[in-house]
């Protein structure tokens, strides 16, 4: 390996101990801790530069640099052909591409070409010319840095021994370099969030910024000057007081604070856990805890403290404080109200006021609530269902025919039957109970769609429809056909209406009590 080129400032101490101090090269060499061949080698060059003593004081370190070390002849380019840098450049980006393959793919096509060491010398010139890095400066409690890891950690269900690999969430502050991380069955919105509360959980305090990679889960509109963010995402960062910044696409440098960490926790810690085995997250985060509070522990070379220390000094009295409660996830959708003034989730169904069939409404889903909103506004909220392929309606929301029709329940129409005789209520508990079910709003098999009030069960509509005929033929006229009815065991309005009609239900009307004769009765025809 060559020796190392010595400083401009260094040389000139050379010459001046040669020239003006008159020592030799031994000396010299002592005295710089330099080999005697090095001091000759120095003194060569200055002598076939011409440079002389004492130097022209107009020289500067790079011009007495050029007039010892001048550059070698540059060689023709038909004999040295230059590779096509950006492509390597874009090559180098693929997996398993490296400069040794793309150097061996260069010699065999120009066999005169440049040697490995000068085909990656000119390359970093290259690139340093091509794409300068910006150095980034962070303020203290200023930004949190927050990606996946590429490596996953293996999980084993106790029960089927299936094998599920865990994600790995990394979080890097910007000032400190402290690290959070922390496993997740997916790269879900959910799990997203999740990963936050528990960062801001751990570090006791919120950073100003989150600058995040362009996740699917996070970023609803990939535009590089205004991008749209996950609503959820939103609610959760105005909760903690703190905004959302995501990097340009396919700019890493944006975030290099949680790259570098990223390859770091992916050395440190799936690396340590390789030959163990874990049944459950619980076990696995615990392991992962243990590990990070090792590598914060750690002294950083440059720094004189470990990144544990620099958060304590620097990054934790400049953070926000935490609200009173940790973010609770809620997930936003987008939903049309339904004819039935009904809109679903996980195949139930929720109510919101009629009017607004056919609208567009925003529909916010917790743990335990569901909430609709229009136009920013809440018009509507439920306890989350805890049963499938059921529906949730108030009463509020129904226009007024279908509550008259809602308040119809079976007790009701049972009571509403006595009071008109024993043989009608008879009639219509035989009818419900030969026709189960006939409480309103029931769902199909295999439909997604509830039942509107309209299309109740029929043996609901039956009793119904037979009640309705009282306004028409009177208490007594109906009870006398409903006695008829049982006897030939009829059990639909159709048949009941016949017997009205017909006439059929005279031969069962009760006789009329004879009337009162007396001084202070006016009797009938006092009213006529």
């Amino acid at each position: 390996m060559p020796t190392e080129r010595l400083s401009m400032r260094r040389i000139r101490d050379l010459l001046r101990l040669k020239y003006e101090n008159r020592l030799s090269s031994r000396v010299i060499a002592a005295s710089l801790g330099l080999s005697k061949g090095a001091v000759g080698d120095y003194l060569r060059r200055a002598q076939a530069a011409g440079s002389g003593w004492p130097i022209d004081a107009a020289l500067t370190d790079t011009g007495l640099e050029r007039l010892l070390f001048p550059a070698a002849p540059d060689v023709l380019a038909k004999d040295r052909p230059e590779p096509d840098w950006p492509t390597v450049d874009r090559e180098l980006r693929r997996s398993g591409v490296t400069r040794m393959l793309l150097w061996q793919e260069y010699r065999a096509e120009h066999p005169d070409g440049y040697g490995y060491t000068w085909f990656c010398v000119r390359f970093e010139a290259w690139k340093g010319q091509a794409s300068p890095t910006m150095r980034q400066t962070h303020a203290a409690g200023e930004k949190v840095f927050v990606d996946f890891a590429g490596d996953t950690i293996d999980v084993i269900d106790p029960v089927t021994g299936v094998v599920q690999p865990m994600k790995l969430f990394v979080a890097a502050l910007g000032a400190s370099n402290y690290i959070y991380a922390e496993a997740r069955a997916s790269e879900g919105l959910a799990d997203w969030i999740g990963c936050h509360v528990g960062l801001f959980a751990c570090l006791g305090g919120v950073t100003a910024m989150i600058v995040c990679d362009y996740l699917k889960a996070v970023v609803t509109n990939p535009d590089r000057y205004d991008p749209g963010i996950n609503r959820s995402y939103q609610e959760m960062a105005r909760h903690y007081g703190t905004r959302v910044c995501p990097a340009r696409p396919y700019k890493p440098r944006d975030k290099a604070k949680v790259e570098q960490s990223v390859l770091l926790v992916e050395r440190w810690v799936p690396a340590r856990l390789r030959n163990m085995r874990f049944f459950s997250l619980a076990e696995l985060n615990a392991a992962i805890t243990a590990l990070t509070n090792d590598l914060n522990a750690r002294m950083m070379r440059g720094y004189g403290a470990s990144r544990a220390e620099l958060f304590a000094a620097v990054d934790a009295p400049a953070l926000k404080p935490l609200p009173a409660e940790p973010y609770a996830f809620a997930a936003w959708k987008r939903c049309r109200v339904a004819p039935d003034y009904h809109v679903e989730d996980e195949n139930c169904w929720y109510s919101v006021p009629f009017r607004l069939i056919g609208d567009l409404v925003d529909v916010r889903v917790t743990e335990r609530t569901v909430e609709a909103f229009h136009k920013g506004e809440r018009v509507a909220s439920h306890a989350k269902s805890i049963g499938r392929r059921s529906h949730v309606t108030v009463a509020d929301h129904m226009p007024s025919a279908h509550k008259r029709h809602a308040a119809w329940t079976p007790a009701r129409i049972t009571a509403f039957a006595e009071k008109i005789g024993p043989a009608t209520a008879a009639l219509t508990q035989a009818i419900m109970i030969a026709r189960p079910h006939p409480e309103q709003g029931g769902v199909d098999q295999g439909s997604t769609v509830p039942k509107a009030w309209w299309m109740v069960h029929v043996g609901f509509r039956t009793c119904l429809g037979i009640l309705s005929l009282e306004k028409i033929y009177g208490q007594a006229r109906l009870e006398a056909a409903c006695r008829r009815g049982e006897l030939i065991n009829a059990r639909s309005v159709r048949s009941i209406r016949s017997i009205l009609k017909t006439g059929l239900d005279r031969a069962f009307l009760e006789p009329e009590p004879e009337p009162l004769h007396h001084g202070n009765i006016r009797g009938r025809g006092y009213f006529h």
